[in-house]
């Protein structure tokens, strides 16, 4: 199975931002594949050293996990990137910047199911 996850929370909130990673390193362990697209305020997470930084109240931290894995593909939202004055040679280089149409790709994958956090 496929699971495109959308994710909109960022560094202000820790444990937010981080359940997608969590959610997305369940379904690589479990065989799938992910495509995790990160929008809004979770633009922030594609920062260099960002994801290092925060910890989450309970539950792991599995962002280097997820960013790291051959079975998943993490896309920052350029538009949210470009509104927010982020460099994008600050961007973590394993972090590919797309769309809106990249993620629906994903999301429009016969096996996929999309997981919106």
């Amino acid at each position: 199975m496929h699971f495109a996850i959308s994710a909109t929370w960022g560094p202000t909130d820790p444990t937010r931002s981080a359940l997608p990673f969590i959610f997305a390193a369940s379904a690589l362990q479990a065989g799938d594949t992910v495509t995790l697209m990160l929008f809004h305020d979770a633009v922030h997470m594609a920062t260099e050293g960002t994801a290092d930084k925060l910890v989450p109240f309970g539950p792991p931290q599995r962002f280097e996990e997820v960013v790291s894995h051959k079975n998943a593909e993490v896309l920052v939202c350029k538009p949210c990137v470009v509104v927010r004055q982020l460099p994008e040679d600050k961007m973590d280089k394993r972090i590919q910047m797309a769309g809106m149409n990249e993620f629906h790709q994903a999301a429009a994958r016969d096996n996929a199911r999309v997981v919106c956090f």
